[in-house]
This record gives C-alpha cells, structure tokens and sequence, in this order.
C-alpha cells in the first residue's frame, strides 16, 4: 500500500536510508527540516521539502505545513540532537532536551488540531535504549522500567510526548539502539581508525552494545508504517547484543586490520565529558516484541551486519 508520509528529523545519517527505501516502496513523502535542501543529492518526483524548525508551534501554524500534515496517511519521527558528540554542557543539553520533547510536543498538538477525519492514520516516534539506564548484568525487555541518569529522563519524557497521540491515531515508539552504517554513527567514526591499523576497543570493553543496522531499522520503520499490527514500544536492536571488545574484534577481522588499542576512558572523557557515558556504559537490550511479531532482521549477527555495512559504504550515499 502506497501512502502520503510527513519526515520530522529524517534529513540525516538515518534519513539517507529511510527515505530511498520509502521512495521504492512508492511512497509520497514530505520532509521537514530546518536546512533548505535535505539529501540535496536525492532527486525524486514524489519526494517534496519543506524548511522549518519542528520544535517551535509556530511552524506548526503554517498553512503548507499543517496542508502537508493533513494531506499525511503517516508521519514518522526521528528528530533529536546528536547524543556523544560532543560535551554536554548546560546549553547542549537543553539542546537534546528542546530537540527532542518539544518537537515531538508540537507535532502532536498540530495533528491534535486538525478536523479527525484529516489526522494521520499512525505516528512512528522515536526513542533510544537509554531508556533503561546503564548496566553490565542487566537485560532489558520493553517491560523493563526505565532508569533514573538523565538519558533515561530524557527518552521517558520524549516517549510521554508521544504517546499524548494514542487517542488520536495508532502510535509505535522505537527505543533505537546503536545504528550501524559505514557513513555516520558510531562505526562511521569508528572506520577511518582501524583501515589505520589504530583501532580498539572503547573503554574496558566490557560494555554492553545494543545495536541494529540501518537497513534493518529502516525496514522496521517501513514495516511498521505499513502493518497495523505494530503499536506500542518496541527496541529496535538486532537479537544478538554484544560487548564492546566483541564488536571491535569482529571489525578488525572484517577489514583485515588489528583491533588491540583500546581507547581510554580518560581521553573519551575528556573530550565529550558526560556524552562519553553513551559508549564507554552499555546495557544489553533485547528486541522481544518484535521477535515476538516475526520481524526478520537481514542483519541479525554482528559479524555480517558489520561486513555488509562496510561492503555498502565503498558506495557514496546521497547527503
């Protein structure tokens, strides 16, 4: 089924596969963003941009913008700062804060507004399994309570925005872990070191990472705008989290390089300060009800989820 879909915080490393993935499937999309020309280099008939900052209501207000919005079958949700990369100092993290809650707090009032018969059939909202605090023991299933650092504060919050859509139209929450692809995210920055021969473990390595590639999670976020089966919170990992030192190993082979120069803490945490805690604590994350609902993950194994990624990204992506 071919659909009209509005992208909030869809323009960037997650963006560059959603939306080419929508764009074969035959979907209509609108993307919002704050820059004038999201993925410049993507040029597709059934592709429209619109140029406005979610996170203010008076955007909202605008007459192409709530057309875009009324004229929607779904929207989908990804907006949010960059969690570690950078300090968070006390401005950075009003940043995460006001790009995360109060976008998604003003998307829902706007659709709220609109006549029912014009609302979008389902919200697709994102979320992070910083959901669940940090832990070397723990396991973490969607029911699991949330944690009580500032990440989980966060994410509870955004989710409780989100979810002030569920008398309104169908809304699934994702608590994304760790996105894998060549050309940004964590392995992105992570590359350019070990075809150095420098790479290594984050930290004592110990840590957990929950992660899922892109391309799963783009087709997760397809599947779920298109089967109305999905509803409620989900973990969009892939089923079989690993440590740190495993995932560096795992590269190291994957590009013939040595993977023994571990990264310390220290450095890391000098140079991001509280935002070093995303990679140097973990947690283990299991995606329950997704298995639950037979989602197959392509990649469902770090070794081959990390070999296809690098495999793709000899390819220049569209920005």
């Amino acid at each position: 089924m071919r659909v009209r879909v509005l992208l909030v915080g869809c323009s960037g490393f997650v963006g560059r596969g959603l939306v080419p993935l929508l764009l074969e499937q035959g979907h209509h999309l609108t993307l919002v963003s704050r820059t004038a020309n999201p993925l410049a280099a993507l040029q597709h008939p059934q592709l429209q941009r619109l140029q406005a900052d979610p996170a203010q209501p008076a955007s909202w207000q605008r007459s192409d913008l709530m057309a875009a919005l009324s004229a929607a079958d779904a929207v989908i949700n990804l907006a949010g700062e960059p969690i570690a990369e950078q300090r968070w100092t006390p401005a950075h993290r009003q940043l995460l804060r006001d790009s995360r809650i109060r976008t998604t707090e003003a998307l829902v009032a706007a659709i709220a507004a609109l006549p029912a018969q014009s609302r979008p059939a389902v919200l697709i909202s994102g979320s992070a399994v910083g959901f669940y605090g940090t832990s070397a023991t723990a396991r973490f299933e969607e029911s699991s309570p949330a944690g009580g650092d500032l990440l989980a504060e966060l994410c509870t919050a955004w989710e409780a925005e989100a979810r002030r859509a569920e008398p309104l139209c169908r809304v699934v929450i994702l608590r994304i872990g760790i996105v894998l692809a060549a050309d940004g995210g964590a392995l992105g920055k992570m590359l350019p070191v070990f075809r150095l021969g420098f790479g290594g473990p984050i930290g004592d390595g110990r840590q957990w990472m929950s992660w899922i590639s892109r391309r799963d999670l783009c087709r997760l976020i397809a599947t779920a705008l298109a089967d109305a089966a999905y509803a409620g919170t989900y973990n969009a990992v892939g089923p079989q989290p690993c440590r740190m030192a495993d995932l560096a190993a795992a590269l190291g082979r994957c590009l013939g390089r040595p993977s023994l120069l571990p990264v310390p803490a220290p450095v890391l945490q000098l140079l991001l300060g509280d935002g070093a805690k995303v990679v140097l604590e973990g947690q283990q994350v299991l995606p329950v009800r997704l298995q639950q609902q037979g989602f197959h993950f392509e990649d469902g194994e770090i070794s081959a989820a990390l070999a296809a990624a690098t495999s793709a990204g000899t390819s220049p992506a569209p920005r």
